[in-house]
């Protein structure tokens, strides 16, 4: 019960609410150029920093470079002109099932009893 109520509260398509939040956070996403995922901070989660480091290259600074643009935006108090702002796609995630992917990792590995990559020591 709890969970099914759970998945309609953040659903989108069922919830006007969430559906509301979803439009506003895209909205200013667009804004400033970004994706949601650039929103993730790897210095916060080391899964995050991980996750970006087995990304490609090309990935990795688009995304850099979004986040420049998006400072740079903010700091002159700008926005992207309309025509960009409708180019953007906010939601489309690039991140994701690769933090999957080391959580997964992860998890393994606590459960096996192993020390995570990033907090091994060389003897």
């Amino acid at each position: 019960m709890l969970s099914s109520l759970s998945a309609w509260l953040v659903n989108p398509r069922r919830n006007p609410l969430a559906r509301l939040h979803m439009n506003a956070v895209a909205s200013r996403l667009r804004k400033y150029g970004l994706r949601y995922d650039d929103l993730y901070d790897p210095y916060h989660d080391l899964d995050i920093k991980e996750a970006l480091a087995r990304l490609p290259r090309e990935v990795v600074e688009a995304r850099n470079q979004r986040l420049k643009r998006a400072m740079d935006l903010s700091m002159k108090h700008q926005y992207l002109s309309e025509e960009a702002q409708a180019a953007q796609t906010p939601f489309r995630g690039y991140l994701s099932d690769m933090l999957a992917l080391v959580k997964k990792e992860s998890a393994e590995r606590e459960a096996l009893g192993a020390l995570p990559l990033y907090q091994r020591t060389i003897p």
